[in-house]
């Protein structure tokens, strides 16, 4: 486990990299959440639910080498597979789950834990070392976005 966190520090700078560049793209043109969806990102814990925009992709983008292969294994769900993928307040969404509330709900919570860290760079360690020291899904921040877009309702 201490080898997998000395290697987290070593590709984060990376994966912030990635991070920011594409919730930039997703900024430019992605959609805003429907006033339904901003009341859901608000329950969520989501400050500035009107910063979100989402895209639909038919593939999650995914940085390739060395940083995917060592987050694919740390986090299985984060894979060219993954079918929603907060990057701040940019979230990407695959096509066949584009309507899915309680996903995107699921991943505003991420959003705003985003802005509870404070930055990119915070939020990816503390949830890339949740994941390495508990595993995933039982990671704390996965925990809290598994529950609380569970208590949505229909």
């Amino acid at each position: 486990m201490k080898l997998l966190l000395k290697l987290l520090l070593v590709l984060l700078p990376l994966a912030v990299k990635w991070v920011v560049r594409e919730e930039r793209r997703i900024l430019k043109n992605g959609v805003p959440l429907s006033p339904d969806g901003l009341m859901d990102a608000s329950r969520m814990g989501v400050a500035h639910p009107e910063k979100i925009r989402l895209v639909k992709v038919d593939r999650i983008p995914m940085l390739n080498g060395v940083f995917m292969k060592w987050l694919s294994a740390m986090i299985p769900s984060v894979s060219c597979q993954t079918v929603g993928l907060s990057l701040r307040y940019g979230i990407y969404i695959r096509s066949r789950y584009w309507n899915d509330r309680h996903l995107i709900a699921h991943e505003c919570v991420h959003t705003g834990q985003y802005e509870r860290c404070g930055s990119v760079a915070a939020f990816l360690k503390s949830y890339f070392t949740e994941c390495i020291e508990s595993g995933y899904p039982d990671a704390p921040m996965e925990q809290e976005a598994i529950m609380r877009s569970a208590g949505l309702g229909d």
